[in-house]
């Protein structure tokens, strides 16, 4: 291992299985086809990093990418990746032409825009390719379902501009037999007929891709899926296709021995119940560890056993109460520890946490900052 690899730098990391990723598109492809796959690699491939993703997905089948910002595009470009991008959200005018540039796609639902990106094509002797985006009851972005005709029409008399997609997101996808997914099928029926069969439809994210199979369409845009964590604790993924990409690991970086009712951390808000030894954890909130981890109950593997997280988890190391001293159970500076992953017949999920702290697996590994060092395994493993 080199000087420079991540696991060098820092008594912390994430290994990203590249293989799983290409495993997990592959298993997409299969389920949707004859719609093809295009994975979301925005947020720096949720927590991921963008470009090993990307180029895990392509290899596992996936026909094009998407992104939230005109600079994760331009990041692709700059790696090397050729694929089609696709921006979700319409951008600041001024990023318009690094998105021409990057030779990216992007999703309109203004008139303003496509007079801005026809003005910035012509001058660059190119054409913006768009997607009108619907809003069928995001209500986050797109353009209300009565505009939609007039946007078609705007973009077919407006040089430099062509219309390649439609498109909407659904709110509730991850919550079957919601009525909203009906209405929103409805309403996005009734502007697709608007446009010719030259024009991509796209509606479907990784739930729906999974659970509506109706919503597959030209393409399905599968984000969390791919990453192998469930879209919700309602739409779970097939454990046989699919797997986590994600290890989130450190080590034990010091273990002291304290007596019963020693308090812990800052506020004293723990005590320890019995004479214990406690393991101090080189990760904290600064590196997308909850400050109330431990009190919702999280939980870390070392030694193959699950061991609680006590106090409050400060900005760069939080604390784990190993149990008493036993010849049997030795835990040791330097000794692996798991905050998400497998260790021996033991493991913590990404969506173990997201219940603990009442939320989703995407915000979980997201939140993952970028002062952990990421190492690729797999196909696309870094050289070490």
């Amino acid at each position: 291992m080199t000087s420079g690899s991540p696991r060098s730098q820092r008594w912390s990391g994430v290994d990203i299985d590249s293989d799983a990723i290409i495993q997990n598109v592959k298993s997409l492809v299969g389920l949707c086809s004859p719609s093809d796959v295009w994975a979301v690699v925005k947020a720096n491939g949720y927590g991921h990093g963008a470009v090993v993703t990307s180029r895990a997905a392509l290899a596992g089948g996936a026909a094009g990418l998407a992104v939230a910002l005109v600079q994760e595009a331009v990041e692709l470009r700059a790696a090397g990746i050729d694929s089609r991008i696709l921006v979700l959200s319409d951008q600041p005018d001024e990023h318009y032409g690094d998105l021409l540039d990057a030779n990216a796609e992007i999703m309109v639902y203004r008139p303003e825009s496509v007079d801005a990106l026809a003005k910035v094509a012509s001058r660059l002797g190119t054409v913006a390719r768009v997607h009108l985006k619907v809003d069928t009851g995001m209500r986050r972005v797109g353009a209300e379902p009565y505009a939609v005709n007039a946007l078609i029409e705007k973009v077919a008399n407006t040089p430099h501009v062509e219309l390649v997609g439609v498109a909407t997101h659904f709110a509730t996808a991850d919550m079957p037999g919601h009525p909203a997914i009906t209405e929103q099928t409805s309403q996005f029926e009734s502007v697709r007929t608007l446009v010719g069969a030259d024009v991509e439809i796209h509606m479907a994210n990784s739930a729906a891709a999974i659970t509506l199979p109706a919503t597959r369409q030209s393409f399905v845009r599968a984000g969390i899926a791919m990453y192998g964590i469930d879209p919700s604790p309602e739409v779970s993924l097939d454990r046989s296709a699919f797997s986590a990409a994600l290890k989130w690991w450190s080590k034990v970086s010091f273990v002291k021995e304290v007596d019963e009712g020693a308090h812990v951390s800052y506020g004293w808000r723990y005590a320890t119940s019995a004479n214990t030894r406690l393991a101090t954890v080189p990760l904290g909130y600064a590196d997308g560890v909850p400050r109330r981890w431990s009190e919702v109950g999280g939980e870390v593997i070392i030694g193959g056993r699950r061991r609680p997280v006590v106090g409050v988890v400060t900005m760069d190391q939080l604390i784990v109460d190993v149990g008493p001293t036993d010849v049997s159970d030795p835990v040791n500076i330097g000794d692996e520890v798991v905050l998400i992953g497998t260790q021996g017949a033991e493991h913590i999920t990404a969506e173990e946490w997201a219940e603990r702290l009442g939320t989703i697996g995407y915000e979980i590994v997201c939140q993952i900052g970028e002062r952990v060092p990421r190492r690729v395994v797999g196909l696309f493993a870094e050289p070490s």
